[in-house]
């Protein structure tokens, strides 16, 4: 199920990156959603690269970079900007998969 969620959070990364490099017009908008793309691709081929060592991590990264991409996508098409506070929860949690795969590793 990790790898599967990878995938579609891959998918999707690239095409908020494409989208804010061609269709969007604000400049706030287009690095929000480049920025929140390239987060959530990174940590997609990164949940791929560990899932077997370290699934758990893998899963938290996925969580970490769905909540800081998608709080970034919903802020760029008009959504509310306290979503911003809610960004960081994101990047923590990638912060704690990063973490946790790092232990992983090290217990091998």
């Amino acid at each position: 199920m990790v790898a599967i969620w990878a995938c579609l959070s891959a998918a999707l990364a690239i095409g908020a990156g494409a989208f804010g490099a061609h269709g969007v017009a604000d400049s706030k908008a287009a690095e929000w959603l480049r920025t929140g793309g390239l987060y959530q691709l990174i940590h997609a081929v990164a949940a791929l690269a560990i899932m077997g060592t370290a699934r758990g991590a893998a899963a938290l990264l996925l969580v970490g970079a769905a909540i800081f991409a998608l709080t970034r996508y919903v802020m760029a098409l008009g959504g509310p900007k306290w979503l911003g506070a809610v960004t960081p929860v994101g990047g923590t949690l990638m912060i704690a998969g990063w973490l946790w795969a790092a232990w992983s590793f090290g217990q091998r």
